[in-house]
């Protein structure tokens, strides 16, 4: 097993990540390398898959090809794809269980047929796939395979994926999508159907998306916990990762909740702060790794914790010296800092 991935197929990674999701690419950058290599190419293939259900004409059918390509990167035969060739480099190396990918291609199969979420734990167990299972990888290529961790990798996951339904009412609405837990909604004496006819913003669904976010923010509050038993070297860059989407439900919250007719983007200005707040923080607040006692899990989620608690470590991955921590951040903000500046540019620009 080498000890890193070939250098064009994280290229083209890299170049998916940086077109697709600026923030968690930028967020990647606080990880060592050894991780964050890794990391990224799992996020590809999640992202390809994502992208394979989501914007095609077949989706079921984009489904079975994603488990034909699943089965060949699992036998060691990945497709010619630079996502599929570093994924199977990296689920060998880490000992990845299958079952967490192939839950995540069950979420998209969920996506595909249109699935409804009656309540809560319905929604968990949707977000566990699509989600939880993310973070139960990451956590991995981290070297960290506790149960405790794992399920605060978990937690996590989820957290981000309802921060994004959050954020993402109005624009999921418009393309016939609804993922509102059903019975809160005609419990605020919504009907989903006529609503989702004519989506708008109300009262009630400001209160509804409060609530959403709220179950969010407990959710990363005990992710916390998991980010301080993390390798020294991780914790920024997933604590960055876990602030910056948490930041969403606070724009959305300066914003009146109002996640229908707008959609909550932080700017890079704000992204710039709460980085330097996670640089601060890790210099001033957080304490050493320490032992994690055992706290509730989400049932959605126990079945990727058991699937990793059977599966143990085939391969040793040694540990590579990486960058200071501080000077990782520091790359970041300045990243975001020149990004800022580039944005003012071409604003000044268009108004000329």
């Amino acid at each position: 097993m080498t000890n890193s991935l070939d250098s064009a197929d994280m290229a083209a990674c890299h170049a998916l990540l940086k077109g697709g999701s600026r923030t968690f690419h930028a967020a990647s950058k606080v990880l060592p390398r050894r991780v964050s290599d890794p990391a990224i190419a799992l996020y590809a293939f999640c992202r390809l898959a994502d992208d394979a259900v989501d914007l095609g004409d077949e989706r079921m059918t984009a489904v079975e090809r994603l488990k034909e390509r699943l089965d060949r990167a699992y036998g060691g035969q990945p497709m010619d794809f630079a996502g599929d060739r570093a994924f199977a480099d990296v689920v060998a190396r880490f000992s990845i269980p299958r079952e967490i990918p192939e839950a995540l291609l069950e979420g998209l199969a969920w996506d595909a047929e249109g699935r409804r979420y009656e309540t809560l734990p319905e929604l968990f167990a949707y977000a566990a796939r699509v989600a939880g299972t993310v973070g139960a990888m990451m956590t991995l290529v981290m070297g960290q395979r506790t149960p405790e961790i794992v399920a605060r990798a978990c937690d996590l996951g989820v957290a981000m994926q309802l921060t994004n339904i959050a954020r993402d009412v109005g624009e999921d609405a418009r393309a016939g999508r609804l993922y509102l837990p059903l019975a809160w909604l005609r419990d605020a004496g919504i009907d989903p159907e006529a609503w989702l006819a004519r989506p708008e913003f109300t009262g009630e669904i400001s209160a509804i998306v409060q609530r959403l976010l709220d179950t969010a923010d407990a959710l990363y509050g005990r992710a916390t916990l998991g980010i301080r038993n993390l390798p020294r070297t991780c914790r920024p860059g997933i604590y960055a990762a876990r602030a910056l989407y948490a930041e969403i439900g606070r724009e959305l919250e300066r914003g009146g909740l109002d996640s229908v007719s707008r959609r909550a983007v932080v700017s890079t200005d704000r992204k710039l702060k709460v980085l330097l707040r996670t640089l601060l923080l890790f210099r001033t607040e957080w304490a050493p790794a320490r032992k994690l006692a055992p706290m509730a899990q989400l049932d959605e989620t126990r079945f990727l914790i058991e699937a990793v608690a059977m599966t143990p470590l085939r391969h040793h991955t040694p540990e590579v010296k990486s960058k200071p921590i501080e000077d990782r951040v520091v790359w970041v903000i300045d990243l975001f800092a020149r990004l800022e500046q580039r944005d003012r540019l071409q604003r000044a620009a268009s108004v000329r």
